[in-house]
């Protein structure tokens, strides 16, 4: 067998106590930092929602065993090297040393603690651990991953992975995840957390303001340069930007495209942008017999390719770049863009937009004049994203199709339309692939739902082809095949209209002069590199 191996370079405090925390005077070099976002982060657990901002935030906290560089390479975290010890079996040696924020230490029982948690049926993060047969504790410092099948990315895979305490769960009865979109109920880990990583959370106000301060017992040695770090929910952008502006914070996350212009006119201030990874689309009911809220009775209209094709012509993508976007977008016909693995600029090609051609598809499938339904969109989420759907239902209004959008706090946008639920015509969502690959666009949006398979396809879009292919994808070695597989699933899916993609948004944020930060191209912010000058 030839060994492969990397081996690279308690309760939530008191107001009072964090008053006078806030109050404590700074060490020499030390700062604060201050940063706002037009929606919250849902919760403190990271196993609740399969989010971006969410899992990004959480991480400053928890840690994985693997992490994203700079450059979103791979590099050492609570893992300190990792091998292959036989084609289906990764062996993890962990990192001595490390200490929980309470003091404990980290050992292999967190670790094989975290990936039962993760996998429980009330986990939206079961994916990531989808291929994984087994885990087993060889000793204090050493986890076996024994995959189903050969698995030859899994590596990438689990940098979105963070691992919990198994003595901090068990005490405060927070052992299994809560599904937020399932429950209303709430345990200990939603508002509280306990991780390992550079930042321990001080105070949250849900929907007002989340402080950290650094870590001291940290095993890693700091970039940043913070002492306290202060989280604020801005939601009017205009109220956002003005905040920028005056001072009262020093970085917003969501710049509104109409306000770069002011900002990169501030002498004060820098407007940071790049191109992301993340795609925004729009999916359909392709599952229901008949639509939650149609007047079309007895049948689902989603479910004729004629009708989703109509749709795509109807939507003019071009003008939502230009105007809506203000240019801040790459228009795509592919549900991945570029720097995601299997992108094939040839397939990416959009069908221009033909409001002529979808009436008659329309007319074809049996409706001359249209019908009415009902459309689900966050309006805290996207770059514009309530406006991108305003325009998207004024484009299907002109070929007879009557949408009543409904906008919404992603909270609540996040909890209606997925699992168990699926209460949904029709969304827009984004979607980042955390392993820059394809296979987990088609593993998590695209497949036919077997949860945990197809946990984000909320529309129930099903094609058996897709998901043999995907399921070839994810254990072939060679990469011309490989390839050869994700544009052959690619094609159908876009054949069938499964999905609309829509464009890949450029990321803009925006900061005050004296602030260092890291842009990273899956928009994440981690807070390790940020230091105030």
């Amino acid at each position: 067998m030839r060994l492969t191996t990397f081996r690279p370079r308690p309760a939530a405090r008191a107001l009072a106590f964090a008053a006078a925390l806030l109050a404590m005077p700074v060490a020499a070099g030390a700062a604060d930092f201050r940063w706002a976002n037009d929606g919250d982060v849902n919760a403190m657990d990271p196993y609740t929602r399969n989010e971006t901002f969410q899992l990004s935030f959480d991480a400053n906290i928890y840690e994985p065993l693997i992490r994203r560089s700079r450059t979103l390479g791979l590099e050492p975290a609570l893992a300190t090297s990792w091998e292959h010890t036989s084609p289906t079996v990764w062996r993890f040696h962990l990192r001595h040393g490390v200490k929980w924020q309470d003091g404990s230490p980290f050992t292999a029982d967190d670790v094989v603690f975290s990936a039962n948690r993760v996998r429980a049926t009330t986990s939206v993060m079961r994916s990531v651990l989808a291929p994984v047969k087994s885990v087993t504790r060889i000793d204090d410092f050493t986890v076996d991953f024994e995959t189903a099948k050969v698995d030859p990315i899994f590596p990438q895979e689990i940098t979105t992975w963070t691992m919990m305490s198994k003595a901090w769960c068990e005490k405060n009865d927070a052992v299994e995840p809560v599904n937020l979109a399932a429950s209303k109920t709430e345990n200990f880990a939603i508002r509280h957390a306990m991780g390992t990583g550079p930042f321990r959370l001080v105070l949250r106000e849900p929907d007002r303001r989340t402080v950290l301060e650094a870590n001291p017992d940290w095993w890693d040695k700091p970039e940043h340069n913070l002492t306290k770090v202060t989280f604020n929910v801005i939601g009017n952008p205009a109220t956002r930007t003005a905040a920028l502006l005056s001072g009262d914070v020093d970085m917003i996350y969501t710049v509104p495209p109409q306000d770069e212009e002011r900002i990169k006119a501030s002498p004060d201030l820098k407007l940071i942008t790049g191109p992301e990874l993340r795609t925004i689309f729009l999916g359909m009911d392709q599952w229901r017999d008949e639509l939650l809220r149609s007047d079309v009775k007895g049948k689902n209209p989603l479910k004729d390719v004629r009708v989703r094709k109509a749709f795509a012509l109807a939507i003019d993508e071009d003008a939502i770049a230009a105007r809506v976007m203000r240019g801040q977008a790459h228009p795509t016909w592919e549900m991945w863009g570029p720097g995601v693995n299997g992108y094939d600029a040839k397939q990416d090609v959009r069908p221009k937009a033909d409001p002529a051609r979808a009436k008659a598809l329309l007319a074809e499938a049996g409706y001359p004049n249209g019908f009415s339904m009902s459309m689900d969109c966050p309006n805290d989420r996207y770059v514009n994203d309530e406006a991108i759907c305003t325009a998207v239902v004024a484009m299907l209004a002109k070929i007879g199709v009557k949408v009543d959008l409904t906008a919404q706090t992603k909270t609540r946008f996040f909890n209606k339309i997925a699992a168990p639920a699926y209460d949904t015509d029709f969304y827009l969502l984004g979607w980042t692939p955390n392993t820059y690959d394809a296979h987990n666009v088609l593993y998590n949006l695209i497949v036919s739902r077997k949860l945990p398979a197809g946990e984000v396809n909320y529309g129930g879009y099903s094609n058996p082809k897709v998901d043999a292919l995907t399921d070839q994808i994810a254990v072939e070695t060679d990469q011309a095949k490989r390839d050869a597989m994700i544009d052959e699933a690619a094609k159908i899916v876009q054949d069938d209209v499964g999905y609309i993609p829509l464009h890949q948004q450029v990321i803009a944020w925006a900061a005050r002069k004296n602030i260092e930060l890291v842009q990273q191209a899956d928009n994440y912010f981690p807070l390790r590199f940020v230091r105030v000058k």
